[in-house]
């Protein structure tokens, strides 16, 4: 289908840029007049230019990011309030999208929208963009008469799973780059330093400590069989790339982030969080338990912890209480138990969950100021392991040789 190029005016006077596909100008046109968009320009795209625009598309990558679906909830919650028709919002709303993905999937489901569907329907046709819980808590909206209320709080949790994130990355931001250049170092000390020592040991005659013979075996190795081992490295990148894309892989994968030392106890509260306020975002909103229960166990990112909140829901099916079923997970604290059977008894879980979820946070946010604290001597440690290796490697025989020559 042909690719058009558009500049059109905002229901607000705005300059909105896009490109849509149609069949015509016509079509276009049409389209963006449904949505309250003035057209002023709408050109073909030629066929030369649109290789290059797929690959654009390609390198903006397959996932629409978090900070998108936090501004279309605010901007969905805005329209629903302000009661404007949804398909001529959602057409404008298009119209200013600049993620490929985020476009396409609006202009769908304005189309969608068109032929009578309900909106959560026309968006469980887009996986890649919306979750389960975002449709599942619009779902919600729509069917009890309160959209805006869903899209209000899809944006203040969506806002928050964000931030968490964000500061995770920039915590383990110093700790990674130090790894990525210690290998470095590590390929460059062996390809290029080493064997230059090992050329003047070899002309001295003399004898090699065992430290020594290490780091030249070790020399030889990357110098003489780097295509072997680089063919290796990438084999089992992609082999670890796609056991973790198996089932069984991503369970084995999220227990094993848990157990990692030092950060495997921030990701597990930084799981636990996500799940407490998505669970109680979702009683709020009015959805069945069970269906709750389902719900955060996939939306989870941890499958392993998935796993058990399945297990959750099925105790919950058979007719046990949230303290008895969280009990038996093994997942929470006494304290966070203590919590949830206070909400159970009083029946405010949701509010409950909501503090558990601002609990975990609190020690999230605590844990992630001091997380540098706690990798960087573990750090220097190596760092320092590796520099006296090295050093008692090429030094000691030095000595060794300047010792005989006196």
């Amino acid at each position: 289908m042909p690719l058009f190029e558009y500049r059109a005016r905002s229901p607000q006077g705005q300059l909105v840029n896009g490109r849509l596909e149609a069949v015509s100008r016509d079509t276009v046109a049409s389209q963006l007049i449904d949505g309250g968009i003035t057209p002023l320009v709408i050109e073909r795209v030629a066929d030369s230019a649109l290789p290059m625009i797929r690959l654009q598309h390609w390198l903006g990558g397959s996932k629409v990011e978090i900070q998108e679906l936090v501004m279309f909830a605010r901007q969905m919650y805005t329209i629903t309030k302000a009661g404007i028709p949804l398909i001529a919002a959602i057409r404008g709303l298009e119209a200013s999208m600049q993620h490929h993905l985020m476009k396409k999937a609006l202009m769908e489901i304005a189309d969608g929208l068109e032929t009578g569907m309900e909106l959560s329907a026309a968006m469980g046709r887009h996986p890649n963009v919306f979750d389960d819980l975002f449709i599942g808590i619009v779902s919600i909206g729509e069917s009890s008469g309160r959209l805006e209320e869903a899209f209000d709080q899809l944006s203040e949790y969506l806002e928050r799973d964000m931030e968490t994130a964000r500061r995770i990355k920039s915590a383990l931001r110093y700790p990674g780059f130090v790894a990525v250049a210690l290998a470095v170092a590590i390929v460059i000390i062996n390809i290029w330093v080493i064997p230059a020592f090992g050329t003047m040991f070899a002309r001295f005659n003399a004898e090699l400590p065992l430290t020594t013979r290490i780091l030249l075996g070790t020399s030889d190795l990357f110098v003489n069989f780097w295509p072997f081992m680089l063919m290796v490295l990438i084999a089992v990148i992609f082999g670890l790339r796609h056991y973790m894309g198996t089932p069984q892989g991503k369970v084995h994968w999220g227990r094993l982030k848990l157990r990692l030392p030092v950060v495997g106890d921030i990701i597990n509260r930084g799981s636990m969080a996500r799940y407490s306020r998505s669970f109680a975002l979702m009683m709020r909103s009015g959805v069945p338990l069970p269906q709750a229960l389902g719900l955060c166990a996939q939306i989870i990112d941890n499958p392993h912890l998935g796993a058990k909140i399945q297990e959750i829901r099925a105790g919950v099916e058979r007719g046990e209480s949230l303290l008895q079923t969280h009990a038996a997970s093994q997942m929470f604290s006494p304290l966070v138990l203590q919590m949830i059977g206070v909400g159970e008894e009083s029946g405010s879980v949701d509010d409950l969950l909501r503090d558990v979820a601002e609990f975990y946070e609190r020690e999230v946010d605590y844990d992630l100021k001091s997380l540098s604290d706690k990798i960087e001597p573990l750090l220097i440690v190596v760092m320092a392991g590796f520099v006296l290796i090295l050093a008692l490697g090429i030094f000691l025989p030095m000595w060794g040789m300047y010792a005989i020559q006196t």
